[in-house]
């Protein structure tokens, strides 16, 4: 009597599974036009670098702004590897960290001219201030 309630669930179930199994993640678009970089900041420490040492390191989880002439554009957050990437139309902007107040180094603004129908590569050395 069992087998005669199941069987007919049969299909439905193996029709459900199979949607499950084969149903994938969209993978998010790329932007067309943007900027798309790693930021780093330099010098690692006071004094001078010693041969071997690197002189800079990636900055991690730090906001930014871009600004287009004195209005906010966009913005985003560094990776834990320094990386970002932002979608913008082309044009004429600046990179800036967001927090300006408490920074004794350079940390924008910095140019980027975004070209249309390509990404702009923009790697950015921040000033530590340390010398």
């Amino acid at each position: 009597m069992k087998d005669i309630l199941i069987l007919p669930l049969l299909p439905l179930a193996v029709a459900l599974f199979a949607c499950v199994v084969s149903a994938e993640p969209t993978p998010s678009p790329k932007p067309e036009t943007g900027i798309e970089g790693v930021i780093t900041i330099s010098p690692t420490h006071g004094g001078p670098i010693r041969e071997g040492e690197d002189s800079s390191r990636p900055l991690p989880d730090t906001a930014f702004v871009v600004r287009q002439g004195d209005a906010e554009v966009a913005s985003f957050t560094t990776d834990t590897q320094g990386r970002f990437q932002v979608a913008l139309p082309p044009g004429d902007y600046q990179v800036l960290a967001r927090d300006q107040k408490h920074k004794f180094g350079g940390w924008g603004p910095f140019p980027v001219k975004v070209e249309a129908g390509k990404m702009t590569k923009k790697d950015i050395d921040c000033d530590s201030g340390m010398r």
